[in-house]
């Protein structure tokens, strides 16, 4: 045994398919980020860095950096996602007790444009060739799952159990989180009241749901029914937090850094009976809203100044453009900025993290009067919920989403479902809460849960 890491990476012959990853690459215990039919894939523990605290983006960065400067990198692929790679969530709090973590899997397996790849990771001093990486993929993909469940068939679909399912044929039932939704409206309207006497400009406050499965909960069929019907989103499962998030907080390869930012939300069913088709009346009633893009010009503003000292370039859409998923729109904008060389060395993922989180998009602005507002009115802690979750590898590329449309798997019967909306001065108490169980809509889909 070493304390040098040691990873040889080779092709693979492993054919995508429309519902993100390979159905058969996804297990319960799998760490996983996929969009569209690419993303990667993670097997195993083979060591994981834990903090807490307001260093906790630093911290994890020192961690990875000295972890990866003597380690022996063998890449036969060379593109980003190759090489050792770490998966992630941080909490997104400073304040929070939850543990924010960074894990180091034994084995990883990558799609890109078509180029799939396997990356085999060990500290051991043991021969790493093509042979010993094919057995590592081998192995993982044909072992049974924690459960008992054979990988080759999956485990059982979710909401199928006869005896699991309620009286209203869904396969599970919820029951409150934190506050009632009388407790979480009153919240709203005494966020509107600080809003309104001029103490802040934004406020993102969240809520929670527990979702009570009799028949168990199945990570891997809840990841594979979110990148299935979530295509445009990133599908994640880190350590139990499993979701799919339409928003990216900063995504980095070589010298190019983008981010996708979301404010400004339309439930998609709010277009049943009207005039015009469903994107007339998103564009009517969502870009054509001065709440909602004053919202949207928010988290704009908040990204892009935290951005500008690491940028030497920098450009965004004039205009935010209606981004359509199954269950909302969102007014969305992609920023992209060439990154600045600073002293020697382009910033790292995680120390734009640091610099950028949390954004307007999932706090508030200004941001120390919005965080200490949310802890006084949601009386929950968010744990992982709108924090970065994603990966980063060697070469100093990676992909940082905002843990949103997601849920924590507290035991093997119990998931905790988190959704929030942004509050401004013209904000209802009424839609808001509307907005939140529209948001909610994909993790109780792909649990079986009828509402």
């Amino acid at each position: 045994m070493t304390s040098t890491l040691r990873t040889l990476t080779v092709p693979l012959d492993v054919e995508s398919s429309s519902g993100g990853l390979p159905s058969f690459l996804v297990r319960d215990d799998v760490l996983c980020w996929s969009r569209r039919e690419a993303g990667l894939v993670g097997y195993g523990e083979l060591t994981r860095f834990n903090a807490t605290g307001p260093d906790r983006f630093l911290e994890a960065d020192i961690w990875w950096r000295h972890l990866i400067i003597e380690a022996e990198i063998t890449d036969l692929v060379e593109v980003p996602g190759t090489g050792p790679v770490a998966f992630g969530s941080f909490a997104f709090s400073k304040t929070s007790p939850h543990v924010s973590r960074l894990i180091l899997p034994e084995l990883v397996i990558g799609i890109r444009d078509s180029v799939a790849w396997a990356t085999q990771l060990t500290f051991d001093d043991a021969p790493l060739t093509e042979a010993t990486v094919l057995a590592s993929v081998d192995r993982w993909l044909t072992e049974p799952e924690p459960n008992g469940d054979s990988p080759e068939t999956g485990g059982p679909d979710v909401g199928l159990s006869p005896d699991a399912i309620a009286a209203d044929g869904s396969a599970g039932h919820l029951s409150r989180g934190s506050l009632t939704e009388a407790d979480w409206m009153q919240a709203v309207s005494n966020g509107v009241e600080e809003i309104r006497a001029g103490k802040l400009e934004k406020l993102v406050l969240a809520r929670d749901v527990v979702a009570n499965l009799p028949q168990g909960v199945n990570a891997a069929e809840v990841l594979r029914q979110l990148a299935a019907r979530y295509r445009e989103c990133w599908t994640y499962g880190v350590d139990g937090l499993v979701g799919a998030t339409p928003e990216m907080l900063i995504q980095v390869e070589g010298r190019t850094a983008q981010a996708r930012v979301l404010a400004g939300t339309l439930d998609r069913r709010d277009a049943d009976g009207m005039d015009g088709s469903p994107m007339e009346y998103a564009e009517r009633v969502l870009a054509g809203s001065e709440k909602q893009r004053h919202e949207h010009e928010i988290a704009i503003d908040s990204l892009t100044r935290q951005l500008a000292p690491f940028s030497e370039a920098m450009n965004s859409h004039s205009e935010p453009f209606i981004l359509e998923l199954p269950n909302v729109w969102h007014l969305a904008s992609d920023v992209k900025a060439e990154l600045a060389d600073i002293e020697g060395h382009v910033p790292t993922c995680l120390a734009l993290i640091n610099a950028l989180h949390p954004t307007a998009a999932v706090c508030g602005t200004p941001t120390l009067v919005a965080g200490a507002l949310i802890r006084k009115l949601e009386h929950l802690d968010r744990g992982p919920y709108a924090g970065p979750v994603g990966w980063l590898d060697a070469a100093g590329n990676g992909e940082w989403g905002i843990a949103l449309r997601g849920a924590v798997i507290e035991d093997a019967n119990t998931v905790r479902l988190y959704a929030g909306c942004g509050i401004v001065e013209g904000s209802v108490p009424e839609a808001e809460l509307a907005e939140t169980w529209a948001k909610f809509r994909p993790m109780l889909e792909a649990l079986g849960i009828k509402r």
